[in-house]
């Protein structure tokens, strides 16, 4: 890497960090030179061995550069061979003092790109004076031997007589002004530094009454570089200290570039600055790298013991390397591990290269309808590869064209020109679009919030369950409570229809009881009473019996559902809550805990019961009598006259019943009649007796549908605590990007994540209007029943909490039943299809599936989804390059501009470029030259395409750099629109001369 001064230093992987040593002396150096007699070979190989090594030195000494040219001579002789800048570096002196009583250094930084530059800053400084009495002297070798003899005639010696008059020559700042703006050599090729320190920089000139404040600021302003190691003097200098850039650029004109040497003055010093602060540049070992460090002084300028590092070794792309393919002339290429812009004109290849670079990573679409240089290429690639090597010394290659499975993991990360204009198509908000930003936002969760999901769905599936499942479980019981309500209004109203019952039952068994007393014969009025009176017991009886057959049948389906319960739907309740929570990681023995089972054992209960039932059924039928083989007359009584009724058996009493009738004359045919007359009063003081227990239950209906409705309210409720948990969970998904998202400014602060229940009340409404009779009533017309829920029932549906839309809805309900009821669609005579219908309707009131809760994304408190293309694309991208924080896989973008204003990618991309790319490597296909130049791009490759070969893919070359090589400049300014301007622009922002 032997070159003489001028000759640039130009690396293909653009802009690197490098080490410097601006600030160092050499033997012979014109005072306090403590490096001894012969100690240039030492001096030279100290250079030479430094670690880390030093590739740029600036050579300082004291109003001269003449030990400057001895080291360029050196070089030229084949020392210092990895040394690809050396620069004079001439050290000046002000008059102003700091408290220390020292002069305040200042320092001229020369280019070395004029070949006559030497002489050039030796003409210079013959400008600058220093007057004593009335003698002035000029700042050349000859005047400072002059002036060190005139102040000292004891002198003989000129070495003696040169050191005595450089430390007394002082320039002043008004002088080194003037000098400067006399110059057009001098304004193009002269950087001045200042020295910070308190002793012999500005920091030092300071007074109690602050009346050297303006000097101090003038003689800083006049410097673009900041000769200060420490970070605090950098946090300043870079405006992250105290004053912002803004008040930088007013007070000092300008951000400055902190740098660092050595300083040595003996040979231990040589390259080894105090607690290892060494000075590093990013970009060429060229003075433009010092001109773009001064352009961006907190990018391209670092004072510490090692360089900034930016995304991990194995995330960095090092090299690509394209084999078997005749159309790319360069097939080996090195990237640069921070911010790549690859720039030509259309058709030059750069889409090519990006593709190339996606599939050597993994990620090039495969997908034939893709537009993509490799889809539209894939006939001309057949035998050909692409290879990656990476920063860690792994690599990747793909063969051409590329084919990559389903489940394949990319290296990279691509954002092809037809992935971009998907997501921000014109038509809305796509699948692709969402599915973009809920991966950020899971992302965004730390590991171990996550839960083990793999995606945003089922993070969110995890985390809404227990709302989920408060809804389901809620809209179970409204449906069951719809049920109870039907039933009991049905109840309520059978009310009249019973009491008619009841008289017209009450009537008839008035009239079987008077006809049973007309089959008694005339004649046998005692045992005609006797027969009437067992009778009426014979009824009683066989009510006590019917009442506990009902029982034991009751008994019995109980015992039924009791097994069913403890067979069947205990143990699906338990497998359903293993499957449901199998994450949970329970072992069997585990989950036995959860084994449902009743409080006590109900079969033993109910089966001890329905054997007590079936006893005491025995005990009041008691034992079948005989049949008689004598006459009546003949047979004793089966009931004695003393007996007690009550207690005697419904087969003594029939069998009783059956003689005494025989006694009275009754023939077969009345005995007939009397047993179905009994049979029949029986059967009508049961039927009475279930329907006074009716009415009793009608009359009680209206307060019972009172408490199912509050339950009914109470569940409505529940299904809204159910929506209000899962908002909680997706609000808590959100809280990380809301937190990265608060301190921010511009587009990123304008852009918000809401959570919200959405409502299709429409559909709702429509689905009411189906069930009614619009032709007359409240809710007459289309339209009519969509007003009074948007009214009523919207905004607490879209906002409130669970008790107040649950208020809202019974308020409702309340109002609007009658008007339901009257615009029935179904008769109500129709008692079947109005029960149904009613159903229909209680279903569709406790209906919630229009209410879903959804999260949006907003711009400036606009959906994403009404943003233009343009505001939506800087939205996508801003997701990736500030947002997205977890993802550290390089990132290729082609062409993120498309659509957007220049303002916008101004004022909103290019900081977040920068930022990004101290994280992960970023490979962008531009034709903005916002986006490489105020960037400052680390490599900048351009584009070639040959002339058009027939039958064959032109020839591809490309060439890359950094932005401080001239000819990597002059091509961004010829390709990019607006090129030359953003580096004039720069320029003149940040007060810096470009070469």
């Amino acid at each position: 890497m032997t070159s003489t001064a001028g000759e640039a230093q130009a690396d293909p992987r653009g802009s690197v960090w490098r080490r410097w040593d601006p600030h160092i002396h050499t033997p012979g150096t014109a005072m306090n030179n403590q490096f001894g007699e012969d100690a240039w070979d030492e001096y030279l190989t100290q250079l030479e061995s430094a670690d880390p090594p030093i590739e740029a030195l600036g050579i300082t000494d004291y109003c001269s550069v003449d030990e400057y040219a001895k080291v360029l001579d050196f070089q030229i002789a084949g020392r210092l061979p990895d040394v690809g800048l050396i620069f004079p570096n001439i050290e000046l002196r002000l008059p102003t003092a700091t408290k220390s009583d020292h002069p305040v250094n200042i320092h001229l930084l020369v280019s070395p790109e004029d070949p006559n530059h030497v002489e050039e800053i030796r003409r210079f400084l013959r400008t600058l004076k220093f007057s004593v009495g009335r003698e002035s002297y000029v700042c050349d070798r000859n005047d400072l031997i002059r002036l060190g003899k005139a102040y000292d005639p004891t002198i003989t010696d000129e070495t003696a007589a040169l050191a005595t008059g450089t430390n007394l020559f002082k320039v002043t700042i008004e002088n080194l002004k003037h000098s400067l703006e006399e110059s057009a050599w001098a304004q193009a090729n002269i950087i001045v530094g200042v020295a910070a320190g308190s002793t012999d920089g500005t920091s030092g000139v300071r007074d109690a009454g602050g009346s050297l404040e303006a000097v101090r600021v003038e003689i800083e302003r006049l410097a673009r570089v900041i000769f200060a190691g420490s970070p605090a003097q950098r946090s300043f200098w870079t405006g992250e200290g105290v004053l912002e850039p803004a008040e930088l650029v007013r007070r000092y004109d300008g951000l400055k570039a902190c740098i660092h040497g050595s300083d040595a003055h003996r040979l231990d010093d040589v390259g080894r600055p105090d607690m290892n602060r060494y000075t590093w540049i990013k970009g060429d070992a060229t003075f433009e790298s010092l001109r773009q460090a001064c352009l961006e002084p907190k990018e391209r300028v670092l004072v510490a013991e090692q360089p900034p590092r930016g995304a991990l070794d194995y995330r960095v792309i090092e090299r690509v390397t394209v084999r078997g393919a005749d159309w790319v002339a360069t097939p080996d290429l090195p990237l640069a591990p921070g911010l790549v812009a690859i720039i030509g004109a259309r058709g030059s290849g750069k889409t090519a290269l990006a593709d190339l670079i996606a599939a050597g990573g993994g990620a090039a679409s495969t997908d034939a309808s893709d537009q993509t240089f490799l889809q539209r290429a894939r006939h001309h690639l057949a035998g050909s590869s692409v290879a990656l090597a990476w920063a860690d010394g792994g690599a990747s290659e793909a063969d051409l064209p590329p084919s990559f499975a389903l489940d394949d993991t990319p290296r990279v990360q691509y954002l092809s020109q037809q992935f971009v204009e998907r997501l921000c198509s014109s038509e809305g908000i796509t699948d692709e679009l969402l599915t973009e930003i809920e991966r950020v936002i899971f992302e965004a969760h730390p590991y171990e919030d996550r839960l083990g999901a793999s995606n945003f769905r089922e993070l969110l599936d995890l985390r809404a369950s227990h709302g989920r499942d408060l809804r389901r479980f809620a809209q179970s019981e409204m449906d069951d409570l719809a049920i109870q309500i039907e039933a009991e209004r049905v109840t309520g109203e059978s009310l009249p229809d019973l009491k008619n019952e009841q008289t017209r039952l009450t009537g008839l068994l008035a009239e079987d009881k008077k006809a049973r007393g007309g089959l008694v014969v005339r004649g046998g009025e005692d045992r005609a009473k006797r027969l009437e009176t067992l009778n009426g017991a014979l009824v009683l009886k066989q009510g006590e019996v019917d009442a506990l057959k009902r029982r034991e049948k009751a008994l019995g389906d109980l015992l039924d559902a009791v097994t069913d319960i403890s067979d069947r739907r205990l143990p699906a309740i338990q497998s359903e809550l293993e499957r449901e929570y199998a994450s949970a990681a329970l072992t069997a023995t585990e989950w036995q805990a959860f084994r449902l089972k009743y409080a006590g054992d109900p079969r033993e209960l109910v089966e001890g019961r329905l054997e007590a039932v079936r006893a005491d059924i025995g005990r009041l039928v008691g034992q079948a009598l005989p049949k008689p083989t004598q006459p009546a007359h003949e047979l004793p009584p089966y009931v004695p006259d003393d007996a007690d009724l009550t207690q005697v058996t419904l087969a003594a009493l029939r069998a009783e019943a059956w003689r005494l009738g025989e006694l009275i004359g009754l023939d077969a045919n009345r005995q007939r009649q009397l047993q179905a007359l009994n049979d029949k009063i029986a059967k009508t003081e049961a039927a009475l007796a279930s329907v006074n227990a009716n009415i009793a239950r009608a009359e009680g209906a209206s307060d019972r549908m009172k408490a199912l409705r509050l339950k009914r309210k109470q569940a409505y409720a529940s299904l809204f605590d159910g929506f209000a948990s899962e908002q909680e969970q997706l609000e808590a998904m959100y809280a990380p990007l809301k937190d990265a998202l608060g301190a921010e400014v511009g587009t990123l602060g304008k852009l918000t994540f809401s959570v919200r229940r959405v409502v299709d009340v429409e559909s709702w409404a429509k689905q009411g209007e189906a069930l009614l009779d619009l032709r007359t009533g409240v809710f007459r017309g289309h339209g009519e029943l969509l007003s009074q829920a948007r009214t009523k029932l919207l905004p607490a549906w879209e906002r409130v909490a669970s008790a107040e839309v649950a208020e809202a809805m019974a308020a409702f309900r309340e109002e609007h039943d009658p008007h339901f009821v009257e615009q029935a669609k179904v008769s109500r005579l129709e008692k079947h299809d109005y029960a149904r219908w009613a159903a229909e309707v209680a279903a569709w009131l406790n209906d919630t599936s229009h209410i879903s809760v959804k999260y949006g994304v907003q711009y400036d408190d606009v959906e994403i989804e009404q943003l233009s293309p343009g505001t939506r694309g800087i939205v996508l991208l801003l997701l990736y390059l500030a947002v997205d924080q977890s993802d550290d896989r390089p990132l290729i973008i082609d062409q993120p501009e498309e659509n957007l204003d220049p303002k916008s990618i101004f004022d909103e991309l290019v900081g977040r470029f920068v930022e990004t790319r101290r994280r992960r490597q970023i490979i962008i296909v531009t034709h903005n030259a916002n986006l490489v130049v105020n960037t400052d791009a680390d490599q900048v490759i351009v584009a070639n395409a040959g002339p058009h070969r027939p039958g064959q893919l032109p020839e591809m070359t490309y060439t890359s750099g950094g932005l401080e090589n001239p000819e990597i400049r002059q091509e961004v300014c010829e390709i990019l629109e607006g090129g030359q301007y953003a580096f004039e622009e720069r320029a003149r922002r940040l007060r810096i001369r470009l070469s």
